[in-house]
């Protein structure tokens, strides 16, 4: 599936940090046993996408070494490719070969070329990451544990199936961080009948019925 077409299924916006309105957006882990509960995703769901980002980042390792430093992070089985790459065939090399990984559903591509980020870099994303999550917790519109933060060159990545509110509330808080060059949504948008149906559904998960 090319880019253009995640698009017409999907809907992608990329926000700065002095944009004020909302847009239409995309969109595009082995966690503790509570937060596997808690997310809208079944726990089945959550497995497997930890095991796309493995299968993932090794067949890129593979085939291009060194020469790249590419993030791979699958939410929902939709593939979220960031990081430096040295040419628009690596770059290309990365995208096919998430894409034929069995069981993904769709892969956004937002590696650019260049050369591999420093350590200060990589450095400086961790706690962009950390300032928004932190930021989401205390943020009473968008439960924090319903958005994966990833950050790469200063550009914040929103991942998540949240409803059109939870998601506005979370490029708000994103968007407002010090130091956010500017945000990319990579959700899945769904009702909210159905965040409450998927709600409700991790709550008897969570109490074993």
């Amino acid at each position: 599936m090319k880019k253009t077409t995640l698009l017409l299924t999907l809907g992608l916006a990329v926000l700065t940090p002095t944009l004020s309105g909302c847009f239409p957006a995309i969109a595009t882990g082995v966690a503790a046993t509570a937060a596997v509960a808690a997310d809208r995703r079944t726990a089945g769901a959550v497995v497997e996408d930890e095991q796309l980002e493995w299968k993932i980042s090794s067949a890129i390792q593979k085939a291009l070494g060194d020469r790249a430093h590419v993030n791979v992070t699958s939410y929902n089985r939709i593939v979220l490719l960031t990081g430096e790459v040295p040419d628009e065939a690596a770059k290309q090399r990365a995208e096919t070969l998430a894409k034929q990984t069995e069981n993904v559903r769709a892969v956004v591509n937002e590696l650019i070329i260049a050369a591999p980020s420093s350590l200060a870099s990589r450095a400086n994303d961790a706690s962009l990451t950390t300032q928004v999550k932190a930021r989401l917790v205390g943020n009473r519109d968008v439960p924090a544990h319903l958005v994966k933060v990833v950050t790469e060159g200063g550009v914040v990545y929103l991942m998540g199936l949240v409803t059109r509110r939870e998601g506005d509330a979370a490029t708000y808080v994103a968007r407002t961080t010090s130091g956010v060059k500017r945000v990319v949504r990579v959700f899945e948008f769904i009702s909210e009948a159905e965040a409450k149906r998927l709600d409700h559904a991790a709550k008897q998960s969570q109490n074993g019925r």
